[in-house]
């Protein structure tokens, strides 16, 4: 959870680096555009002296100038909204692989203790065995023993 977290704040720091450098780039576009715009009224104004004319030739680029300024806002803000989103889902995404991973590991040493349960469970058996055959030959060469000195005893 600690490294996903240094992660995103990471990845964060880098998306407000990127839209800062946005902002800067499109606030010094917008100034450069203004500029133009007024040397060019001024030069109509002092070249030309044409009154109702140029304030509607201003007007005109002013209110252009206006929409390419919102359409670029409205750009930048769904870059860094697409942005914030690609971060939030890859920092969920490496949660969920690391669930999955950890409860892969749990099934793996379930199956390593039954595994060794069935291994004792066997060797168990194999000891009872191996018991039970031993007690079987003692208990047969008691029998032919007794029935050799018998045998024996009675000859």
């Amino acid at each position: 959870m600690y490294k996903a977290g240094r992660l995103f704040n990471t990845q964060l720091v880098v998306v407000v680096v990127v839209v800062v450098v946005v902002v800067v780039v499109v606030v010094v576009k917008v100034v450069v555009v203004v500029v133009v715009v007024v040397a060019a009224v001024v030069v109509v104004v002092v070249v030309g002296g044409g009154g109702v004319a140029v304030v509607v030739e201003v007007v005109v680029v002013v209110k252009i100038v206006v929409v390419l300024v919102v359409v670029v806002v409205v750009v930048v803000v769904v870059v860094v909204v697409v942005e914030v989103v690609v971060v939030v889902v890859k920092v969920v995404v490496v949660e969920v692989v690391v669930v999955v991973v950890k409860v892969v590991v749990v099934v793996v040493k379930v199956v390593v203790v039954v595994v060794l349960v069935v291994v004792v469970v066997v060797k168990v058996v194999v000891v009872v065995v191996i018991v039970v055959v031993v007690v079987v030959v003692v208990v047969v060469v008691v029998v032919v023993v007794v029935v050799v000195v018998v045998v024996v005893v009675v000859e």
